[in-house]
């Protein structure tokens, strides 16, 4: 059946440099300045998580200067555009993703570069981050929520399938990173899908769905 088309499309704007508030955790423009130490800490410390780097295309970083560098490239960059992830009430910078692949002709954009402490892995404050940027991408206008990854990384298309993106396809010999091929699952959510996801988003993220100590009472999955 031929698509239809769009009569009153029009491009939407590029993501501003700009905070997004949620009730566990802040969104704030990735500042080296003011987020460099809390980062080095959260991400190459000896709390940090050994596995991050094993499918990002850059890191780990054995020397500070490397790392600093690392964040000013990112920090200046408007595609990737990142964002730092704050702890309201220390403050402390947590983590590091990005908006990416910003295609606003098309209202497409995608989620990516995700850099966690391991405090952040598995939160209720990473998935928040994700309801965050989602529900400022299509309240923008976008059409299209993408995600991808390695295919073999196991940790992030779970995450991808529990976060409600569906799954697309496989790009093969898609990429080569760190000298090894990368086979690139494809994930996304589009604009029809959104409501219903950001229900159940917001049902998980209330706060009677909490025991005292943070424990979820029911499943993201279970309330979208």
């Amino acid at each position: 059946m031929p698509q239809q088309p769009l009569h009153d499309w029009q491009p939407v704007p590029t993501p501003a440099r700009q905070s997004l508030n949620g009730q566990y955790v802040r969104l704030e423009p990735l500042d080296p300045t003011r987020h460099g130490n809390d980062l080095w800490q959260a991400l190459q410390g000896p709390e940090s998580d050994p596995r991050l780097w094993d499918y990002l295309p850059y890191g780990p970083f054995s020397e500070r200067a490397a790392f600093d560098a690392w964040l000013s490239g990112n920090a200046a960059s408007p595609d990737p555009l990142f964002f730092t992830v704050i702890e309201p009430d220390s403050g402390r910078a947590q983590g590091l993703l990005s908006y990416l692949n910003i295609a606003a002709q098309h209202g497409s954009i995608e989620i990516g570069h995700i850099c966690y402490g391991r405090v952040m892995q598995r939160s209720v404050q990473a998935s928040e981050v994700i309801y965050l940027l989602a529900q400022h991408a299509f309240a923008n206008g976008y059409r299209r929520l993408e995600w991808k990854c390695n295919n073999d990384n196991a940790r992030s298309k779970r995450a991808a399938e529990r976060f409600g993106f569906s799954y697309e396809g496989l790009f093969r010999q898609h990429m080569v990173i760190k000298n090894r091929n990368r086979d690139t699952a494809w994930y996304s959510i589009i604009d029809s899908e959104w409501p219903a996801l950001a229900a159940g988003y917001g049902r998980w993220l209330a706060a009677n769905n909490f025991s005292v100590d943070g424990q979820q009472k029911q499943r993201l999955e279970d309330l979208r």
